[in-house]
């Protein structure tokens, strides 16, 4: 046992003033010397026997004899001297000094002080872990966390290290939430996994004790983005049943949703509600922005509520929870809900930002409530917002699109006052919804200022101007506009072609002969046949609505004009059979076999359909019913017939203009004859499948020949046996083989007041086909 002196430690400042009021001795001659606790030496002179004790205690029982202490300076030197007692030291159960002969406990702070005298001293090594061990106290968790908040992060664990080792030890919280912060400041965040694991191994699997080191490890580890580590650290400590503080389960949920994964954050939320964390606000403006922008506004709604009403009473949302509420409410289209959280936003202090107006604007434009945009739009800037460039385009076009053209006007000015260059999209509406309303000068201007500002309009616009100048009858300015837009690279025959159509429905043929001759002298003229057929049959069907000759004429000169394949096939089946050279089945078959079905099928059954009710119109018959069997022939009309054994034949007709209905019921019912005369078979019933625009058109022409046909909604039908009596009539057999000129007078006198007709009905039933080239504007219908 080492010799023990108790004593109180004195301070380096207490052996300065000594050294001033003290002469030194002059006596060095002492049996025993040893080290002050302050930094000064000790010697001892024995003035009677001593008995030692092992015990260690409450007084100076169990003592040596009193005896003569000399206080040494480093020199040798004394200091000063008195009265002590001296007895064999028994380290850790000696937690006591005396003043005079009066033990007095050894305070905490003294405690601490001499632990960091000798881990400052000796540092880390073996040296240190020798002197703690003499220490003549055991330290208290206490006095551990207090000696490691005043160590650097590498004595500190060294001496937790060492304090592990020892029987006395017990683990304890504080000190390794001491060691985490040291460890966190100093950024050695792989020291606090380190430290995190000896956590779990000193808790045995029952971190409880250790929850807040824990916690706070957890913290550290998510806020320096380390996502797995702290996530499984998180499953570790849950598993230990450590209580889960709000702040961990927040650093978390952070951590997940800057990285990406809402949906790992919203499980973290979920577990949340199993432990007994309660959310706090932080929690709440995490989870409802996140929510939200994932598309789970319900459960964002729900949270909310919560927040300002429910289990978060008086808690507040964010600027930034409120903006992403209504941010995503507004985006989903709903638009009240959006609104009541933009008031409650207001209500609560908050003022919009720039970016929330700009949201609930957009919101609003897109769901076509442009009143509620525009009363926005001056609250913004009431508030001293300055409306940025996108906001400034969707305001225009919405006004543009919405016909408000002042508005859209001012809103253009305006933008072009503040600095913004428009979009060729913002021109383009503009230009568009003026040519829509027919203002001319309008359009021009906006379109000369689009070219001023060297942005290229695009096929709409220029189909817009076309459309407009067309019907406001201005073929130069037109003219102009298709030159631009064929050298900006545009195809120009189809926006050509729409420009002649739409002088030929304004009944001006001049101009529209004048537009046929620049257009060939300007080479805008088509190698496409599909659209050259389509604009050949458009001008044939406004030649068979005309009433005038002088029209009629006019028109057949534009016909010519366009020096079509099928005008010289029109004039050949009108000529007689000498020019012709051969029958007009022949020369019918010949000009459908020239054509690419694969390709020009619809304009082909568009151009029967129309040629159909121009020969029915001009009362020929029998070269209609030529063209109609080359036609179902070349399957243009391939589910017009339909013979279903001895049940049923049928002849649908709904797809076909009026003459080409009665010239294919004519010729259908021909070979219904043939089929039922010549080779003995009778259906149980034929059917006539008119649909409700062409029933009456063909019931009153089989009406003169007393047919036996039930004229229903949508079909004339009758039974097979009556309709083969019927067939045994001279009449209709002469009829049926068109060899009875003088019944052509009750047919045209039944088509001259049927046909051709007004209705909405006929005219759906024989529209042109849609353009294979795509265009801003198409073809329209026509009546026939």
């Amino acid at each position: 046992m080492l010799p023990y002196v108790s004593r109180h430690p004195l301070t380096g400042s207490l052996l300065r003033s000594l050294r001033h009021h003290l002469k030194p001795a002059q006596n060095t001659n002492a049996p025993i010397a040893g080290s002050l606790q302050g930094g000064g030496l000790f010697r001892r002179s024995f003035s009677g026997p001593s008995s030692s004790s092992s015990g260690g205690g409450g007084g100076a029982e169990g003592w040596a004899a009193e005896e003569v202490v000399e206080y040494l300076n480093e020199g040798g030197e004394v200091i000063c001297s008195g009265k002590g007692f001296i007895r064999p030291v028994n380290p850790g159960k000696d937690s006591h000094f005396l003043v005079g002969d009066r033990p007095t406990p050894l305070s905490d702070g003294a405690a601490v002080a001499k632990i960091l005298e000798v881990v400052r001293r000796w540092r880390w090594g073996p040296d240190m872990e020798s002197n703690l061990s003499r220490l003549q106290f055991v330290p208290s968790p206490l006095q551990l966390s207090r000696a490691i908040s005043h160590l650097l992060r590498s004595g500190g664990a060294g001496l937790l290290r060492w304090a592990r080792r020892q029987p006395w030890y017990a683990p304890d919280d504080g000190s390794y939430s001491l060691l985490l912060d040291r460890l966190n400041s100093s950024g050695d965040f792989d020291g606090v996994q380190a430290l995190f694991d000896d956590l779990m191994a000193e808790s045995g699997g029952g971190a409880a004790s250790f929850s807040g080191a824990g916690n706070r490890a957890i913290q550290y580890l998510a806020r320096a983005g380390r996502l797995e580590v702290s996530f499984h650290c998180f499953k570790n400590l849950l598993a230990g049943g450590a209580a889960v503080e709000t702040q961990t389960f927040n650093a978390l949920i952070t951590l997940f949703l800057s990285k990406g994964l809402p949906y790992k954050a919203f499980e973290i939320y979920e577990s949340m509600g199993e432990s007994s964390a309660a959310l706090d606000g932080a929690t709440y403006n995490l989870l409802v922005p996140a929510l939200a922008r994932s598309g789970r506004l319900d459960a964002a709604l729900k949270l909310y509520h919560e927040m300002k009403t429910g289990g978060g009473a008086g808690l507040r949302p964010s600027l930034q929870t409120f903006s992403s509420l209504v941010d995503s409410l507004g985006k989903s289209g709903r638009l009240e809900l959006a609104l009541q959280v933009y008031c409650d936003m207001q209500a609560d202090g908050h003022r919009p930002s720039a970016a929330t107006f700009g949201s609930m604007i957009e919101s609003f434009v897109k769901a076509g409530k442009l009143d509620a945009a525009v009363k926005l739009w001056e609250e913004m800037k009431t508030t001293g917002f300055r409306p940025n460039f996108a906001l400034f385009t969707a305001m225009v076009e919405a006004h543009a699109r919405s016909g408000r053209l002042g508005g859209a006007a001012a809103l253009f000015a305006e933008m072009e006052k503040a600095g913004f260059l428009p979009t060729p999209a913002t021109y383009a509406s503009l230009i568009e919804t003026h040519a829509a309303a027919g203002e001319v000068d309008a359009a021009m201007k906006l379109y000369t200022s689009m070219a001023g500002a060297g942005m290229r309009p695009g096929l709409s616009t220029y189909s817009a101007l076309l459309s407009l100048l067309s019907s406001k009858k201005l073929p130069d300015m037109a003219g102009k506009i298709l030159l631009e837009m064929k050298a900006a690279g545009f195809p120009a025959d189809v926006a050509a072609s729409d420009v002649l159509m739409g002088f030929i429905r304004g009944g001006t043929t001049e101009l529209a002969l004048q537009w046929l001759q620049f257009m060939g002298s300007a080479g805008v003229r088509t190698n496409n046949f599909i659209v050259d057929l389509i604009l050949y049959t458009s001008i044939l069907a406004h030649l068979v609505r005309c009433k005038e000759e002088g029209d009629e004429r006019r028109l057949m000169g534009i016909l010519a004009t366009t020096g079509h394949p099928a005008h010289h096939f029109l004039c050949e089946l009108f000529s007689g059979p000498e020019r012709r050279g051969k029958p007009v089945l022949a020369l019918v078959r010949e000009f459908f076999h020239g054509l690419d079905m694969e390709l020009e099928e619809g304009a082909a059954r568009y151009f029967v359909n129309v040629l159909l009710n121009y020969l029915v119109l001009m009362g020929q018959m029998n070269r209609a019913r030529c063209v109609w069997k080359v036609a179902y022939e070349s399957k243009l009309f391939p589910k017009a017939i339909v013979f279903d054994q001895h049940i049923a034949w049928s002849l649908d007709v709904r797809s076909l203009s009026v003459g080409a209905a009665l010239a294919a019921t004519a010729h259908t019912l021909h070979r219904f004859r043939k089929r039922m005369l010549y080779y003995g078979v009778v259906p149980r019933r034929i059917k006539l499948v008119t649909g409700p625009s062409l029933r009456m058109a063909v019931a009153a022409t089989l009406a003169a020949l007393e047919s036996p046909f039930e004229v229903g909604r949508v079909v004339l039908r009758a039974p097979g046996e009556l309709v083969l009596d019927w067939f045994k009539r001279p009449i209709v057999q002469q009829f049926l083989v068109n060899e009875i000129p003088s019944k052509a007078d009750v047919l045209l006198h039944r088509l001259d007041v049927l046909f051709p007709s007004s209705s909405p009905e006929i005219r759906s039933t024989i529209s042109p086909p849609k353009k294979r080239p795509s265009s801003s504007s198409s073809m329209k219908n026509s009546s026939f």
